[in-house]
């Protein structure tokens, strides 16, 4: 979230007030402000134009706000246009607020903003001649932003997010590649992109690893930021970075829960949750290539269950447990019916992902492309007004877990990873060898499996003897 100067919100407060803003309401206009420039930067939308603001609208709408949120959202900005002495207010007719359906009073509201723009006017020439600061800010950041598009930063936000895309990477790994770029070029005050050296590099993972203190994985995905920039955005010289002071790499050991605690957490978990943390437990799976199975990834004759695009988009087999089969298959008659009824009320199917829906056409109503974990509800999608299913977001087991685990009172730090922890802990107590527990995991280096060595005792003779004193059996 983007931080605002302490005297362009002394200035926002002092419009509010001239405008009669309640005081009560000072905190959410504030707030919507910095959601706006927050929103502006992310998506390279200039905060000073009267075009951001239905786009910032609709981004609200998608995020299901509530239309006096909305309203209160515009009716902020367009308080900010003006204390950066636009006329906004006046050219409102021309915008594409689509609220009014919901809220019939919005129209007249901004309509009674049309009536006081005068007075906006008014009051922002005051505020020019009480702070003169404030038409040095407003030029500043007109500049910045010319800046921006002459370094030609735009256009690298752009290539990175395309070919991260080509690369079929995560989502996650875009934004926070996006995140450390920004970062990137704020600590180098808009260089030009041109103009960047290594030393700009070592300059900047020095100041994370000394000023900000930063954890060394922290530091390393900064680097790995970076070097990625360099190499495919930029296609510069990304130098020798080994002598760069790093943040120091304290050794990781996981949390690991004992069978008796994973049988009491799932527990106090309800339908469908306890489920699903059974497939984290019993599978060894990570929580999103959980929510992503769909239909067709069983195998209940095999008892195999197949993990499409799991970390770095690979796939992996793993057992099913022998123990939730039953669970499972009553499971999937409620999946079954849960698509008949879609099917009758003229759905559009199941959120599919890539292209796949393009080669196989109507897949998405197909039951095998159907979630194992659907959502309770159907999502809008908002370009094309479709109806489609989804599976259970992330957030809600993760609410459930931490309310299960509170209920079982123990006294341990646990997430939906730790059960994937516990899995790899207890078959290696059970004697099973690491290179199967790595293949089960989806590993590609054994080095991350052999960290859950350290999470049991070790049962190897410490004392050195000499194996010409062994007893022979023969």
């Amino acid at each position: 979230m983007l931080q605002i100067l302490q005297e362009i919100y002394n200035d926002y407060i002092l419009l509010l007030n001239n405008r009669n803003i309640p005081k009560s309401e000072h905190h959410d206009f504030k707030k919507w402000l910095r959601y706006y420039l927050d929103f502006c930067e992310k998506y390279n939308h200039s905060h000073s134009k009267k075009e951001s603001l239905p786009l910032f609208i609709k981004k609200l709408q998608e995020k299901h706000q509530s239309s006096n949120q909305q309203k209160q959202a515009s009716n902020a900005i367009i308080i900010y246009y003006s204390l950066l002495r636009k006329s906004l207010p006046s050219d409102l007719n021309g915008l594409n607020i689509s609220v009014k359906e919901n809220n019939p009073d919005f129209n007249k509201d901004l309509s009674n903003n049309d009536k006081h723009s005068g007075e906006q006017n008014k009051s922002s020439r005051s505020i020019q001649s009480n702070n003169p600061k404030r038409q040095d800010y407003s030029t500043n950041l007109k500049e910045a932003d010319s800046c921006k598009k002459a370094k030609g930063w735009n256009a690298a936000f752009n290539d990175l997010n395309n070919l991260i895309r080509v690369k079929h990477y995560s989502r996650k790994t875009l934004r926070a590649y996006t995140t450390w770029l920004k970062k990137f070029q704020g600590f180098t005050r808009n260089k030009d992109i041109h103009a960047l050296t290594p030393s700009d590099v070592k300059e900047f993972l020095e100041f994370l690893a000394v000023k900000r203190n930063v954890s060394a994985s922290t530091q390393n995905q900064a680097f790995n930021a970076l070097l990625f920039f360099y190499k495919h955005i930029i296609k510069r010289d990304f130098g020798d970075q080994k002598d760069n002071l790093r943040a120091k790499r304290k050794q990781y050991i996981p949390v690991v829960l004992s069978r008796g605690e994973v049988n009491l957490i799932i527990k106090h978990l309800s339908y469908p949750y306890d489920l699903v943390v059974k497939l984290l437990y019993g599978c060894g799976l990570r929580l999103f290539e959980c929510l992503n199975l769909r239909v067709n990834n069983f195998n209940y004759d095999a008892g195999i269950l197949t993990v499409h695009d799991g970390k770095g988009k690979k796939d992996r087999t793993v057992p099913l447990p022998e123990s939730i089969l039953s669970e499972l298959k009553a499971h999937l008659k409620r999946v079954k019916n849960l698509h008949q009824m879609d099917m009758d009320a003229n759905y559009h199917g199941a959120f599919m992902f890539d292209l796949i829906e393009k080669k196989y056409k109507n897949c998405s109503k197909e039951l095998i492309w159907q979630w194992f974990f659907p959502a309770k509800q159907l999502t809008t999608v908002t370009d094309t007004k479709e109806l489609k299913r989804y599976h259970i977001h992330e957030t809600r087991v993760q609410a459930a877990l931490r309310q299960a685990v509170k209920r079982s009172q123990i006294c341990k730090r646990v997430t939906a990873h730790t059960f994937r922890h516990s899995f790899a802990t207890h078959l290696l107590q059970a004697n099973y060898d690491i290179r199967t527990i790595q293949e089960l995991l989806g590993h590609s280096n054994v080095k991350t499996t052999m960290i859950y060595t350290h999470c049991i005792k070790s049962t190897t003779v410490k004392e050195a003897k000499s194996p010409l004193d062994f007893e022979c059996n023969n």
